[in-house]
């Protein structure tokens, strides 16, 4: 199984190829530069490192939201156009999960965080969890679970529920170093922020849990794709309130 994996959905930018439980290519840059800049270079960077054919990809993973609109639209456009030129259906791997999956097997509780600005993080809780192993095997198999569904939440609501939980927390994604402040000031339990190698986005992930997602048969058409946003942009909810202050005034 060969996946191509893309996300956009944050700051980052990461395109990534896995076949068979094997990371092949990734390719992935924090920088100052718009998506639609990286985000093609960077597949045709890769294809031509690993001489990819892309007619021997099996399927698309996707970032697919909550995240930048505008990020979440480049990679919507990227994954769909390719979808339909190569006939391949896409994987919608939720953002947040993408992020945890980057640490994988932990006993601890993961909780990545994006800014979503207004005092809100884009977030989820999550943990790895045992599952039956085969018969007569010894093999330690874990899945992620979620323990709260990726929403948009007050920084200071979600950090009252981690200490309700009352374990250990990991924490991780561009959100960390805005509210890192009020997370260290209100924890009141044990916890701890991931290291540079794994606390932004990275494709790898996002391919690595769309191959299990593929596997379970979780996918739609390119035609079908659409990102979550959780919320409306900045530009709709300043046009519902400018109409709302304006039949206000009527009244």
């Amino acid at each position: 199984m060969k996946i191509l994996a893309l996300d956009s959905s944050g700051l980052v930018a990461s395109a990534a190829v896995v076949e068979d439980d094997v990371l092949i290519a990734e390719y992935t840059t924090d920088y100052k530069k718009t998506h639609s800049q990286t985000l093609l270079p960077m597949l045709d960077e890769i294809r031509q490192m690993i001489d990819l054919d892309l007619h021997t990809i099996d399927a698309i993973a996707i970032s697919a939201g909550p995240g930048s609109f505008t990020g979440l639209r480049i990679g919507a456009a990227t994954a769909k156009g390719l979808g339909l030129a190569l006939n391949l259906p896409l994987v919608e791997v939720p953002t947040l999960e993408g992020l945890a999956f980057n640490l994988w097997g932990t006993d601890k509780l993961v909780c990545p965080i994006m800014d979503a600005r207004r005092n809100q993080v884009y977030t989820g809780i999550y943990e790895f969890c045992k599952a039956e192993a085969e018969a007569g095997s010894c093999e330690q198999q874990l899945v992620m679970h979620c323990v709260k569904d990726q929403c948009a939440s007050p920084v200071d609501e979600l950090v009252d529920e981690l200490n309700r939980l009352g374990r250990e927390v990991i924490f991780l994604g561009d959100g960390v170093p805005v509210y890192r402040r009020q997370i260290t000031e209100g924890m009141k339990v044990p916890f701890s922020f991931a290291p540079a190698a794994n606390n932004r986005q990275r494709a790898a992930s996002v391919a690595s849990l769309g191959a299990i997602y593929y596997a379970q048969g979780k996918t739609v058409s390119a035609a079908e794709h659409e990102p979550e946003y959780l919320r409306k942009s900045q530009a709709e909810r300043e046009r519902e309130e400018q109409e709302r202050d304006a039949k206000e005034a009527q009244v």
